[in-house]
């Protein structure tokens, strides 16, 4: 879970540290506004879940396509060479 951000006191340093009060505000509005769009652990966990299965059935289908493509060739020149 991400962590609560405090826009007073993130507005504060900025106008201590010499911006004006209204571009610390705004600021610090952004950032917690923009807080809603990061990803948890357990979103990336699922996701690095759901990219492993695809992967595995990636492979999968590339060994099943590499095993026809052996059949295949193995049955035309069977048949060349008879």
């Amino acid at each position: 879970m991400a962590a609560a951000f405090d826009t007073l006191a993130a507005a504060r340093d900025m106008e201590n540290a010499g911006l004006p009060r209204e571009a610390a505000e705004a600021v610090a509005g952004a950032i917690r506004a923009g807080q809603g769009e990061l990803a948890t652990r357990g979103d990336v966990d699922a996701l690095g879940d759901r990219l492993s299965t695809r992967l595995n059935m990636m492979q999968w289908v590339a060994g099943l396509n590499a095993a026809l493509t052996l059949a295949t060739l193995a049955a035309v020149l069977a048949l060349a060479f008879r």
